[in-house]
């Protein structure tokens, strides 16, 4: 048992989001466009961000303010316009990326990290897609939901921060065996960034 939750459901709710987490999605775009134009290691603090912006999702929904967003069409549109303009300002910047700065590889890392974050916590579909996917494997006679939400949220990032890392990485080293001194590959991120951000706001 794990906060009441038996093997088989704990089981059944890691295979499911194993699954989900591998099919390419907008979170897997985001970190593997990072890598491409960072190198590994910021592909990996970019899923890592991503991760940290789910686990708020998780908090949202057990603390029950994501219903908000779903009942409230102004709420939900004023989040992912705000997302979607980040993501707009991340393809500017990108699109205009000078060499990279090697002696400045620790802020790099960071600045991945909290890029990773804000763009997954400005998405309203995560927040939604997190309250419709956790509450499927909870048991009320388990004890709160509350708490087997956070727990199940907990678990679901973090699978989905070693597999989107994995990405991160794989594109990270692609990236650094094509090179980078034509600086080609921060226009190719601007593009998947750009490219999310018409996604957020036409899906």
């Amino acid at each position: 048992m794990l906060l009441g939750l038996d093997w088989l459901t704990v089981a059944s709710f890691l295979g499911a989001g194993v699954l989900l987490n591998l099919t390419p999605g907008a979170d897997v775009m985001f970190a593997s466009a990072s890598g491409m134009s960072g190198g590994p290691r910021v592909g990996v603090a970019a899923a890592f961000g991503v991760a940290l912006g789910g686990l708020m999702h998780s908090v949202l929904a057990a603390a029950g303010l994501a219903v908000i967003l779903q009942a409230n069409p102004l709420a939900y549109d004023v989040v992912r316009y705000a997302g979607a303009a980040y993501l707009l300002f991340l393809a500017v910047k990108s699109w205009r990326a000078g060499p990279p700065d090697e002696a400045q590889g620790v802020a790099r890392l960071g600045r991945a990290i909290r890029r990773g974050f804000v763009t997954n916590a400005l998405n309203p579909k995560v927040a939604l897609f997190v309250l419709a996917f956790l509450p499927q494997f909870t048991r009320p006679e388990a004890g709160p939901v509350w708490a087997q939400i956070l727990l199940l949220g907990g678990l679901f990032s973090t699978t989905g921060f070693f597999i989107t890392a994995g990405y991160g990485v794989l594109a990270g080293v692609a990236g650094q065996a094509l090179g980078r001194a034509a600086g080609w590959l921060d226009r190719v991120a601007a593009i998947v960034f750009g490219a999310l951000a018409l996604r957020l706001l036409l899906d």
